[in-house]
């Protein structure tokens, strides 16, 4: 059966999307050597959601080698044929990948998702000679795929009665609870194949192919992960599946703060609390030099380090606790604390210096689909990314706390010496005459264009509109978040009164000029859109 699968499989060979350790590459058909990597996948050892087998790429220093070298079409029939006969008889117990046809190169490949499996730990026979009657545990290390020996097959078998708890049947819920539109949203996302097949497909197929289903065709439920990104309301399953944003004006002590909840589909409240933390608490400063046309330029907060702390939160934490995620925040710090704490293998020292390697995920599952939208990356990247952040806005470094118990976690970063501020409002810099191009951009938002028309640039390109959009240009953004900054909800308007005459006139570029309809395409000011920004901040003064 040739099916599609909720993947991009382009980006699976060009962008790297998955690790190496969840992909394998194979030039042909070994059926012998296919099972033994099928095994490993569904005994899913570390627990970061199976993987991939592709037929008809070669394979070198662990990277494909493109253009491929493709498979004889006429033989993809028989190769499936074998699959599905290996899955009954030489695996136990019995397991089958999803299979997906693609062309690519003019050359035709076989795609074999294979995800953790629900009745672990699978083994397989180790020759599939008729004399051969050996049974083995396979695993991945690393790249390869090896068998599972003394302590390593132990544990595996340790794991036998163990699911995940974002891989588990919901049994109070039903296939109705699954959104339709939320799955078809997804796959356009992350450019899968499959969003063409999405109309003429029940819930129950869709939902197997996506691995959000599983049980008796005769008593079929969704699973917590399917629930939890494809539900309008998850907080109804699992309570307090929320991001909550507590802004402390005048300090944790002080007698005024400000909240605001963010429930829904975990990938909708992710990003919805990082735009809105990057929209109300972010700023940048602006400090000139006169003696260097350079000018230094950096944030309260950086914005990636935020996103980083506040994706692995969601990544990581408990659904089985009924305790939010939280972000606290005052003119001194951001605060991220979620539940529980990292697993006892990982030692808090190696975490504070970035070198911690997780051994395994708790959420394999919710990984899976975070990294698929590019709002996680996994392997243990995230604390390295936040250290990388922090450091090169030049802010004090992050600290990582935990109790000893490892019930909670928080990740604590300073905001940037320049920023806190004094009792009447008034930052240190600023007295010092530094210019602070975020608020003008936010005033200038609210009240209108700039009047005063001293800049440097042609003014018939220079729009009101155009203006707008170059002071709220204050790092790389997505055009999503450029339009509900400027509050302009209609695509195409926004694309012929802002940012289209940006890029034409040179204000602004594409962050992947080579790949303008790409979703990880973001906007940035050029050296001419930087010095346009600065004039009409200074008009503003």
């Amino acid at each position: 059966m040739r099916e599609a699968l909720p993947i991009n499989i382009d980006h699976l060979l060009r962008r790297r999307t998955i690790e190496g350790e969840r992909i394998e590459y194979k030039a042909g058909w070994n059926p012998e050597s296919v099972l033994h990597t099928l095994g490993a996948f569904a005994n899913d050892f570390h627990n970061l959601g199976g993987g991939y087998v592709v037929l008809g790429v070669e394979e070198r220093d662990g990277r494909p080698v493109l253009p491929p070298k493709g498979l004889d079409p006429d033989a993809i029939d028989g190769i499936q044929k074998d699959l599905l006969n290996l899955g009954n008889a030489a695996i136990q117990p019995p397991y089958h990948p999803l299979t997906a046809v693609h062309e690519t190169d003019g050359k035709t490949i076989l795609v074999l998702y294979a995800p953790g499996g629900e009745t672990r730990p699978y083994r397989t026979r180790v020759s599939l000679s008729t004399s051969s009657r050996e049974w083995a545990y396979h695993i991945r290390k690393h790249s390869s795929t090896v068998r599972a020996r003394g302590e390593d097959e132990r544990e595996l078998l340790g794991l036998a009665a163990t699911v995940p708890f974002d891989d588990r049947y919901h049994h109070n819920a039903s296939l109705d609870d699954l959104s339709f539109r939320l799955i078809q949203q997804h796959l356009q996302d992350v450019g899968s194949d499959l969003l063409r097949e999405v109309a003429e497909l029940s819930m129950d197929v869709l939902g197997r192919r996506m691995n959000i289903v599983g049980g008796p065709s005769e008593a079929l439920f969704p699973k917590n992960v399917g629930l939890l990104f494809f539900n309008d309301r998850p907080h109804e399953f699992f309570p307090a599946t929320q991001i909550d944003v507590v802004w402390f004006p005048d300090g944790p002590g002080g007698d005024h703060f400000e909240e605001k909840e963010f429930r829904g589909p975990l990938a909708a409240i992710l990003r919805d609390a990082v735009t809105y933390i990057e929209r109300n608490f972010l700023k940048e400063a602006v400090v000139k030099h006169p003696d260097r046309p350079e000018a230094d330029r950096f944030w309260n907060f950086p914005g990636a380090a935020i996103e980083e702390a506040l994706g692995n939160a969601i990544y990581h934490r408990s659904y089985e606790e009924r305790e939010p995620v939280e972000v606290r925040i005052t003119p001194e710090e951001l605060l991220v604390l979620s539940y529980p704490g990292a697993d006892r293998s990982i030692r808090m020292e190696d975490l504070r210096r970035g070198q911690a390697v997780s051994r395994r995920y708790r959420n394999r599952r919710i990984g899976e689909f975070l990294k698929e939208l590019d709002l996680a990356e996994g392997r243990s990247t995230g604390v390295p990314k936040i250290l990388r952040a922090m450091r090169n806005n030049g802010s004090p470094a992050p600290s990582f706390e935990t109790d000893e118990d490892r019930t909670w976690f928080r990740v604590r970063l300073p905001a940037h010496p320049s920023f806190p501020l004094r009792p009447n409002g008034d930052s240190a810099e600023q007295d010092a005459g530094q210019d602070t191009v975020h608020d003008n951009a936010l005033k200038y938002i609210e009240n209108g264009p700039i009047t005063e028309q001293d800049t440097e640039q042609d003014t018939e390109q220079v729009t009101p509109q155009v203006g707008r959009l170059i002071l709220a240009l204050t790092r790389e953004m997505r055009r999503h978040e450029l339009q509900d900054l400027l509050s302009i909800t209609h695509r195409p308007h926004f694309l012929e009164i802002c940012l289209n005459p940006a890029l034409e006139a040179g204000l602004i570029e594409m962050t992947l000029p080579d790949k303008p309809t790409s979703r990880n395409q973001r906007y940035r000011r050029t050296p001419a859109g930087d010095a346009l920004a600065r004039q009409l901040a200074e008009s503003r003064q």
